[in-house]
This record gives structure tokens, C-alpha cells and sequence, in this order.
């Protein structure tokens, strides 16, 4: 349950060689900047798709794809590499240390950091996706929040470092060895709106988050229904109500 394969189809993604042989799930995230460094070598770009005059491109190593359009408004900091077909909307942020693949969407108001994006995966609208993995096809509801620090990691006086974050899956306890882990969503998994994971949340294939879970870390099993159980009441307005 912490092997890429259990997550992901990883035949078809360009970048698959971030994981090595006998990885966890998360160890990709551990050296993305490296990858994306011998990728992309600071100081030079690679752009084939249609940039947009009023989108900005902060820095350099940067790769755009062909058939990838990156529309007014967009913001992208090095060292960043966007695969082909892709759709960087109005007002989406890259904070840099992203890989998205083939045919992705960010769209108006979603920030991504420190994030690795299989193909045909999307943060259409007001998405937060911080040091995390969406596997193929993955879609985000709007306002999904993939949170990726916890509450009670405070940094070490002494050394300035904050604690790395564990995570509980059946009777066994990991070390990912990450400061900042959001979620690992893989193949086909959806959110709903307003859907928010803690850090560490680690999502099989295929599994469905309804609207405004707050889904706590740990993994969730592959071909799930995540649901909200809600009380509402409705009642009769009176005219001064």
C-alpha cells in the first residue's frame, strides 16, 4: 500500500524515473528539484506552446510543452516542467518545483507547489495542491485544499528543523522523512467541492471524496466512497424570520 504501482499506471508518464525501484509512494517528492534541475539546468527554457502576453514566466528553467496554452494572467516560477496539451488558466499560480504531464488542467485561482501532476490530471478552479501527487486523470472539486503542514510542526529551536511526518497505515507506522506532505491521490480519484485532506493523506485508485469531507491522514483504500454525513433541518420561514 506505499508502492507507486499501488497508486498509479506509470507506464505512459514521461517522468516515471522519479520513483526508483523499492520507493514509497512519496519518496518522488524527495527529489523533484534535482530531477527538475538536470531537466530543465537553471538559466535556460524550453517553450513551445502559446504563451499569452499577459502571463508571466518568474526566472528560468521552464518547460512548455507543444499544444499547451498558458493563458493571461497565469503566473509560472522556474523550475517548472508543463508536458503537452495542457490548459494553465487565468490566474493560476506555480510556485515552482512542479512536473505536470500531458493534457493538465490549473485553472483560475489554483496554486501549486512542490507537486508532481499525471497526465490528464486537473485543478480547474481554486485548488491548493502543496507538495503533493495527483495521479492520472485526477480531478479536483473547486476549492479543494490539499493541505500540506501540520499544526504542531513547530521547528526545533536548536536545529531550526521541523519533525518529519509520519503516517499510520494498518498496524505499521512510516517515516515519509518529509517536512510537508500533502495528499497522494492516485489514478481516477475525485474530490468533491470544498473537500479538504490533511497532510499525509494517501488515496487509492478509482475513489470518490464527496463535498466538504475533511479526510484525515492515513490511507484510504482504492475504490472508496468518502462521504460527508450531514443533519440538516428545514422549517417553515415566519414573516419576521
Amino acid at each position: 500500500m506505499t508502492d507507486p504501482t499501488d497508486f498509479f499506471d506509470l507506464t505512459q508518464f514521461e517522468h516515471r524515473d522519479l520513483w526508483l525501484r523499492g520507493d514509497r509512494v512519496w519518496d518522488a517528492l524527495k527529489r523533484l528539484h534535482a530531477y527538475l534541475e538536470a531537466l530543465v539546468p537553471p538559466g535556460t527554457m524550453d517553450i513551445r506552446g502559446e504563451i499569452s502576453r499577459g502571463a508571466t514566466l518568474h526566472g528560468t528553467g521552464i518547460r512548455i510543452g507543444p499544444g499547451t496554452v498558458v493563458e493571461d494572467g497565469a503566473y509560472i516560477a522556474g523550475p517548472a516542467v508543463i508536458g503537452s496539451d495542457c490548459r494553465i488558466r487565468h490566474g493560476a499560480y506555480m510556485r515552482g518545483g512542479v512536473i505536470a504531464g500531458d493534457g493538465c488542467v490549473i485553472g483560475h485561482s489554483s496554486e501549486v507547489k512542490g507537486a508532481i501532476l499525471l497526465n490528464r490530471s486537473n485543478a480547474p478552479h481554486f485548488a491548493y495542491v502543496g507538495d503533493s501527487i495527483l495521479g492520472q486523470r485526477a480531478n479536483l472539486g473547486a476549492g479543494t485544499k490539499l493541505s500540506n503542514l501540520t499544526l504542531v510542526s513547530a521547528r526545533n529551536p536548536e536545529t531550526g528543523q521541523r519533525p518529519t511526518l509520519r503516517v499510520r497505515i494498518d498496524d505499521r507506522t512510516y517515516d515519509t522523512g518529509l517536512t510537508k506532505l500533502g495528499a497522494i491521490l492516485g489514478d481516477d480519484v475525485q474530490t468533491g467541492c470544498n473537500c479538504v485532506t490533511h497532510p499525509g493523506c494517501l488515496v487509492g485508485p478509482r475513489t470518490l471524496i464527496y463535498a466538504n469531507v475533511a479526510l484525515r491522514k492515513g490511507y484510504t483504500p482504492g475504490d472508496s466512497l468518502v462521504k460527508l454525513h450531514q443533519a440538516t433541518t428545514v422549517v417553515t420561514r415566519r414573516p419576521t424570520d
